[in-house]
């Protein structure tokens, strides 16, 4: 998506040796200067506001940027080394900040970095280490002999040493399943810069560092010892930003290399980059040991289960999701669930369908951790980018079989994955169960499924059962309600955001109810005819299988 940063840069004042040099903005992101005899000097200012992993905030607790909605870059400069100043704030308040970047510069101590110059080789380098700066918890530890650091900033009671703990296995974890032999890391020193909010969860990877916002009820607490399903996500989250220090950020998709900063950069390829990232991102966790491996099939369920359940995957296929991301995916409305697919998740469910089809096909002999690391020595080593169609001939060859078919229903197609069969060659069972059932009267009758709305409600309605999203295949679009339509009474009974569900699952599947709805102001008269739940619950669990699958199932999980 284009972020438009430049939005937030405020007037724009250019000098010369101390002289006022003319200066005009010619389009939305770009200002020409007059010709000068000597150094150009800009002065302008930055709103800083957005407490994102994106943008840049500040304020008197600390202050961060990401450089791309900071740095102006000089037309014709883009491969010059680049210096700068970064100047502690006045005033005895903030004699105590420290910065955390991993940009060159300062040597980093117990609390941080010191103020003063940094640099960067090029302009590209200069806005891939995001900064932070102020009063925060630094913690380091070792991972194949490079230096990572943690950064925590923001109020928190985590356990820093558990963290520090998991993050170390999980890295290890990485560096070692690309570089088998050496265990050597891409990056000399790495950085996780972690801004605890109290409602938040995003991530973005950068070639050394990674910024990460998440909620500080994610954290791991002393007294805690459990794995939470919060603190399971941030692992995932930082699992996947880690990754990305191969995959994105040095194996990347030809159209990106170099970047064209100045208009969008079009590929079919994000299904691989950000979808396989999401593959591996939780495989990673089971592989280091940080969460079991009945932990990680609740989470592939989960994965599996939110794919299936959307009508958009039958609509749009992972590769034209990828090359629309910057109108579609990142500006989601209220039909896309009916009309898109999301190239993460999907993409991390074809991720899961190729490791077993190899696997399978080899007897257990390679995976599609043969792929990456293939793609890590011909690609990401050399800085090459990877060509469209590349990925599917490096997947065939490794296979020793022909996946044109697999490729061409899965990724440029709409087909689901064959993942109950893939999943039983190694001793898994995938099985579905309905969503909304209830306990059965007696022991010998059947439980009861119960019917749904087939609709999202809007978060934020005063009370109101106002209808956000509508779902192909549910009772509220067949009955002709929309998004945006407020639903006052069912059955001749008022509803509401609180009882309308409840009131719903009290009749049986087939119903045909009187429905009251305004749209806008304009009231109407509806009949509702109840239909089975449109979605179901994926259970993934390990079964009694024969010797082979179980060897199979080892070394795909690495336990």
């Amino acid at each position: 998506m284009v972020r438009e940063f430049a939005r937030h840069i405020g007037r724009v004042e250019a000098r010369c040796g101390g002289d006022a040099v003319a200066c005009e903005k010619i389009n939305k992101c770009t200002w020409q200067c007059a010709p000068v005899d000597g150094a150009l000097a800009l002065t302008y200012t930055v709103y800083a506001w957005d407490l994102s992993v994106r943008g840049a905030h500040l304020d008197h607790t600390h202050g961060f940027f990401n450089g791309a909605s900071v740095f102006l870059l000089v037309e014709g400069q883009r491969d010059s080394a680049c210096g700068v100043e970064i100047v502690r704030p006045t005033g005895e308040y903030y004699r105590g900040w420290k910065v955390a970047t991993s940009l060159a510069g300062p040597t980093a101590g117990d609390n941080g970095r010191d103020f003063g110059g940094y640099r960067a080789e090029n302009y590209d380098a200069l806005i891939d280490h995001p900064v932070e700066m102020g009063l925060f918890t630094h913690a380091r530890f070792e991972a194949c002999g490079v230096i990572h650091h943690l950064v925590l900033t923001g109020r928190h009671r985590a356990d820093v040493n558990r963290l520090t703990a998991d993050l170390k296995k999980i890295c290890e974890t990485q560096i070692r399943f690309f570089e088998p032999e050496t265990a050597t890391a891409p990056m000399s020193e790495y950085w996780f810069l972690i801004t605890v909010v109290g409602d938040g969860f995003g991530g973005l990877e950068h070639r050394a560092s990674t910024a990460l916002i998440v909620s500080r009820d994610e954290l791991p607490l002393a007294n805690e010892p459990r794995m939470t399903t919060g603190y399971r996500k941030l692992l995932s989250l930082a699992s996947h930003e880690y990754f990305h220090a191969w995959n994105v950020k040095r194996i990347l998709p030809a159209h990106f290399v170099p970047y064209d900063l100045t208009q969008e950069n079009y590929t079919n390829q994000l299904w691989f980059f950000e979808g396989f990232t999401d593959y591996y991102d939780d495989l990673m966790l089971v592989r280091s040991g940080v969460i079991t491996v009945l932990e990680y099939l609740e989470i592939e369920a989960d994965g599996v289960g939110r794919v299936l359940s959307q009508a958009g995957r039958t609509k749009q296929s992972v590769a034209e999701s990828s090359f629309d991301a910057w109108i579609k995916y990142y500006r989601p409305d209220e039909n896309s669930p009916n009309s898109l697919v999301s190239y993460y998740q999907k993409g991390a469910l074809v991720g899961l369908a190729l490791d077993l089809t190899i696997r399978e096909a080899t007897r257990g002999r390679y995976s599609l951790d043969d792929l990456m690391r293939n793609l890590w020595t011909r690609y990401g080593k050399t800085g090459i980018g990877v060509p469209e169609g590349e990925i599917e001939r490096v997947a065939t060859e490794v296979a020793g079989i022909d996946l044109s078919r697999f490729f061409a229903q899965t990724v440029y197609g709409t087909a689901d994955p064959e993942l109950a069969r893939l999943l039983a060659t190694v001793g898994v069972t995938l099985s579905w169960q309905p969503n909304g059932t209830t306990g059965a009267s007696s022991k010998n009758a059947p439980e009861r499924v119960l019917p749904t709305l087939g609709a999202k409600l809007a978060s934020e309605t005063n009370g109101d059962a106002k209808l956000a999203q509508v779902f192909d295949g549910g009772s509220a679009i067949a009955a002709g309600l929309s998004a945006g339509d407020t639903i006052v009474a069912v059955d001749r009974l008022r509803v509401n955001a609180g009882n309308i569900e409840r009131r719903i699952r009290s009749y049986d599947i087939g119903s045909t109810l009187d429905v009251i709805a305004f749209r806008r102001d304009e009231m109407m008269e509806l009949k509702l005819t109840l239909l089975e739940p449109t979605t179901s619950t994926c259970v993934l669990t390990l079964n009694d299988t024969p010797a082979e699958a179980k060897s199979r199932r080892t070394y795909w999980l690495g336990r």
